[in-house]
């Protein structure tokens, strides 16, 4: 929002300097984004009248002039511009001026008659950013008077970077209100008198979607005089609140909206057939916008249509053809309230951004249109003349926003800012700010004003007293501590740990968006459907992840693609899983591997990662989670995701905790990834649940180790295999079991291999003899037969 200081001053001047009012503008939450002169630097332009002109006896193209330019005698100024003449009032650099490009004006002598000045234009004097075109001032306007004067030039231009939240700061209006409430001054609103009905003509409106305009006012103005030109004062605030003059019907519906906040359209009513409706757009209609852009129209689109189809995007732009023209002299005035989610997202849709959809967006005062239809309708009889016929209005009531009733309680108010207002001064803040205030015991009864759609509960309330009173000012106290020491169970494996564990087996961590790629989600986690958002920042980012693999798989994308040979990455964070109970949010820790085991060096011959080196980058983590009750197992199991025969359930007893493998080669093509990519997720809760070490007294007798050969059916795991071992021997007595050797090839059966374990055993109380320990290798090998058919290799 742009605005000059000295309009704002004509609403409310309080007694600050600019930096001040800055200051405070600032602190009440409009960010004072940028400050800078409202012209540039430069003296003695006086306005001048034309008392004589005759050519130049010499030069065809010239004219001598003779200057009323309030000098005790008259200057003589050559010029070039045809069409002057006696009588008319420009702008006139005196000698010893200097403009803002640098060029200075001196006495000069033009193919033999001395000149004493130059005639300025208004892109001379840098106040326009395209106009050769002399301005022909008033003609009340006082010769010899400095343009800066007649105009206010001596002023600031004041941009506020405003937050989505403060609609009603987009308004001259509202930031007068604002400034008002903060120093305590009185406001002066503009006062105007009504234009008078003297036409009884009308034009037909019919709103289909009473839901998207609850409130739609046409009018017609007839007999618009196309000559008319708009006056150098509003030129000059539309050009400081960054608008450019297009002509007086156009230049005066920005005005009002600069001025009030309100957004309008005039159209050329002779363009207009039938009657206007405010409607959804419907399949397959097309229009042309006022920027010579045609666009094709969403069916979800809010219209202003005619008999012959739509007019305009409804609170965005208008149609080309049925804008107001150069010989316009009827028009059809429209002012409307949309509601804020009817216009969201549509300007951007089409590519587009206006003044308009801004506020629309945001929110426009629901109550404003019948004062902004009259403060427009003065603006454009006075200017350009024309008859007013009567105001037309559809309203639905039902569908306008509701005001809101807050109750606000003082203790609450004192607790939360941490100091003592009085009942006066924070009632006379609210009410200030617009709201209606009721006091009641222990607080106010408030009700939000038609403008602010941002007040719905106490916590706004206590935001508006603070705001206004001055975050600055508010007392800093330090907080309470208890001196409780945190728990920090010995048990329990602080997330810390764990990341530190990863970083130091060279993995890097990453932090990837919560929502992600449906596509990428479905393949990744196909059973189930991902939560969609309601208002996604984009297409591929619309889904809530149930897995923190499409963020990793994504990050190791943008990694192989520069050229990076090795990659470790683990990312810890919530998965979101729809169920009957609403959305379950997991902690989850996952990672992958990619790439060549180790750097590039001589005495390695470069071999890329497998199952294995993964498994032994997670043995840190996973080791303190084994124990004789709940040991640790790796489950051959299959997954969507991951490659059948490289893939691991890892159960802890019999809980699952999470997974690890190889990616299927089928997802790696439809995500178009490398193959040999290793990925793994666990339940973070599960992994940070480890056991409190306790001393075993040593045995001080011998231990001794048997190992067997066993022939087993080669799709017969070795953690089955082990389990079954543990299982036949007593604890007391099993210090230690070891996969040791596995062969597959010459001189076995097809479909078999061999496994070979090393059993180590041990008493506590005793030294074991030979006919013990081959007691118990007897039984594990009578077990391993019975339960999985497993032969001693001869």
């Amino acid at each position: 929002m742009k605005f000059s200081e000295s309009w704002l001053r004509e609403w409310v001047n309080p007694e600050v300097s600019t930096e001040t009012l800055l200051e405070q503008l600032t602190m009440a939450g409009l960010e004072v984004d940028s400050v800078e002169p409202a012209a540039p630097a430069f003296e003695n332009v006086v306005i001048g009248e034309i008392m004589e002109v005759e050519p130049h006896p010499d030069a065809d193209r010239l004219r001598i002039t003779r200057v009323e330019a309030g000098e005790s005698e008259l200057l003589t100024i050559v010029t070039n511009v045809a069409d002057i003449a006696v009588g008319e009032k420009i702008a006139v650099a005196k000698v010893g001026c200097v403009l803002p490009d640098g060029m200075k004006i001196k006495r000069a002598k033009l193919r033999g008659v001395e000149s004493f000045g130059m005639f300025c234009s208004m892109g001379t004097l840098g106040l326009l950013e395209e106009s050769d075109a002399l301005e022909r001032f008033s003609a009340d306007t006082v010769p010899g008077i400095n343009i800066r004067d007649l105009l206010g030039l001596d002023d600031q231009v004041i941009e506020v970077d405003l937050t989505p939240n403060r609609g009603d700061c987009l308004s001259l209006s509202g930031v007068a209100r604002e400034v008002g409430v903060i120093n305590k001054s009185g406001v002066k609103a503009v006062e105007f008198d009504l234009a008078a009905v003297g036409s009884d003509k009308t034009f037909p409106v019919v709103v289909e979607d009473s839901n998207g305009c609850p409130r739609y006012l046409g009018r017609v103005v007839d007999g618009v005089n196309p000559a008319a030109e708009t006056p150098l004062w509003m030129q000059e605030r539309l050009r400081r609140g960054g608008l450019r003059s297009l002509g007086p019907l156009v230049d005066i519906t920005n005005y009002v909206m600069l001025e009030m906040g309100q957004p309008m359209h005039a159209f050329d009513l002779s363009r207009l057939s039938g009657g206007v409706v405010v409607r959804s757009a419907r399949s397959g209609e097309t229009m042309t916008l006022l920027d010579g852009k045609e666009i094709k129209l969403n069916e979800d689109t809010l219209l202003i249509a005619d008999d012959n189809g739509p007019l305009a995007l409804a609170g965005i732009m208008g149609g080309e053809q049925s804008g107001v023209a150069d010989e316009t002299t009827d028009i059809f005035l429209e002012c409307a309230f949309f509601a804020p989610l009817a216009i969201a997202g549509k300007a951007r849709s089409y590519g587009l951004h206006t003044d308009s959809s801004h506020r629309f967006e945001r929110g426009v005062d629901s109550q404003l249109q019948q004062r902004a239809m009259e403060r427009a309708t003065q603006l454009i009889v006075d200017i350009a003349g024309g008859v007013a016929g009567a105001v037309q209005e559809v309203v639905d009531s039902a569908a306008l926003p509701q005001t809101e009733t807050i109750i606000l309680r003082k203790d609450r108010l004192q607790r939360t800012l941490g100091l003592t207002l009085s009942t006066d001064e924070v009632t006379e803040t609210l009410t200030g700010l617009g709201l209606a205030v009721e006091l009641q015991e222990g607080g106010w009864k408030v009700a939000s004003p038609s403008w602010r759609f941002d007040l719905s509960i106490e916590a706004d309330l206590i935001e508006e007293v603070g705001r206004i009173y001055g975050y600055d000012r508010l007392p800093s106290t330090h907080p309470e501590l208890s001196a409780e020491i945190r728990k920090n169970p010995e048990s329990k494996i602080a997330l810390r740990n764990i990341r530190e564990t990863l970083v130091d087996h060279g993995y890097h961590e990453v932090i990837t968006y919560s929502f992600v790629d449906p596509e990428m989600q479905k393949v990744l986690d196909p059973e189930v459907e991902a939560l969609a958002l309601a208002n996604p920042i984009s297409n591929d980012l619309s889904v809530m992840r149930t897995t923190l693999w499409p963020g990793l798989l994504q990050s190791l994308g943008f990694n192989a693609k520069r050229q990076q040979s090795q990659v470790r990455l683990f990312e810890t964070g919530l998965s979101f899983v729809p169920s009957e109970d609403g959305l379950r949010q997991k902690r989850k820790i996952a990672g992958l591997i990619y790439g060549e085991s180790s750097p590039e060096q001589w005495g390695t011959s470069g071999e890329a990662v497998d199952f294995f080196d993964m498994k032994g980058d997670l043995s840190p983590l996973l080791d303190p989670l084994d124990s004789a009750e709940h040991p640790l197992r790796f489950v051959a199991a299959e997954h969507p995701v991951l490659h059948p025969g490289k893939s691991a359930r890892v159960m802890v007893g019999d809980r699952a905790i999470g997974w690890m493998g190889a990616i299927h080669p089928g997802v790696a093509v439809r995500l178009s990834l490398s193959k040999g990519i290793f990925l793994f997720e666990f339940d973070l809760d599960s992994l940070q649940e480890g056991s409190i070490p306790g001393f075993e007294q040593l045995s001080k007798f011998p231990m001794i180790r048997r190992d067997i050969a066993l022939l087993v059916d080669q799709d017969l795991s070795a953690q089955s295999l082990m389990d079954t071992v543990v299982e036949s021997v007593s604890r007391d007595l099993l210090s230690e079991l070891r996969l040791f050797d596995l062969y597959q090839g010459d001189n076995l059966a097809a479909g078999q291999k061999s496994l070979a374990i090393g059993i180590f055993l041990q008493h506590r109380e005793k030294t074991l003899t030979d006919e013990d320990v081959e007691e118990v290798v007897g039984l594990v090998v009578e077990r391993l037969k019975l339960v999985h058919g497993a032969k001693l290799r001869d």
